[in-house]
């Protein structure tokens, strides 16, 4: 599975799907985010991000030169690597979940020789479910009139929502599963203990009255 030993990982979990979230962090050359979200199968996702630069003479942060950008990569709950690719210092992002459950997502620069040192800003828009959906881009190819985009927006909510169910039954089920094999593994470890206590306390008995025997006590 994914390993996030050796980095500093921000973990944002969230379990409403249909929500975005929008948020900055800095960022040093050798450093690495990474990001959870619990996502349904057959979701789409758009990341949006810019990167900024810090300058040391105001203090303030800047629009990075061309050169910096950020490394972007997503693995699914299989950590199986979805999408691996460097991007420029503003873009977007978009990925299609085919499996339910915890999607990693990590940032980290392209290069430490761009800023020497330097700190970087990230802002991040993460949209999932049909918050990634661009309902003006919709209008103007599908020709939809104010009513038709209504419908849609509506079928759209509609059909998250059933992913977000059928992805809230598959944890149930997830968690169902271990906690009987974990309440199966407490059994079998009663069990144990009792049959270890058992034979413990016979042989004791035994040596007993070996030892009784021998010093003719009885």
């Amino acid at each position: 599975m994914f390993s996030v030993k050796g980095y500093e990982f921000l973990i944002f979990v969230i379990f409403v799907v249909d929500i975005s979230s929008a948020l900055y962090f800095h960022i040093a050359e050798t450093e690495r985010k990474c990001f959870i979200e619990e996502i349904p199968d057959e979701t789409n996702v758009i990341v949006n991000y810019k990167v900024e630069l810090y300058d040391p003479r105001t203090g303030g942060f800047m629009p990075s030169s061309p050169g910096i950008g950020m490394h972007v990569e997503v693995r699914d709950p299989d950590d199986k690597t979805i999408l691996s690719r460097v991007y420029s210092s503003e873009g977007k992002i978009s990925f299609t979940s085919h499996t339910p459950g915890e999607h990693v997502i990590c940032m980290y620069s392209n290069s430490s020789a761009w800023f020497g040192g330097s700190q970087l800003r990230v802002h991040l828009d993460i949209q999932v479910g049909e918050h990634a959906i661009n309902y003006g881009e919709v209008v103007q190819k599908e020709k939809l009139s104010e009513l038709q985009l209504r419908i849609r927006q509506l079928l759209d909510q509609v059909d998250q929502i059933t992913k977000e169910q059928n992805y809230q039954r598959y944890r149930e089920d997830r968690f169902r599963q271990t906690s009987e094999s974990t309440n199966s593994r407490v059994l079998w470890w009663s069990i144990t203990q009792t049959a270890v206590l058992i034979l413990m306390g016979a042989w004791q008995m035994r040596h007993l009255k070996t030892f009784f025997e021998a010093k003719k006590l009885v």
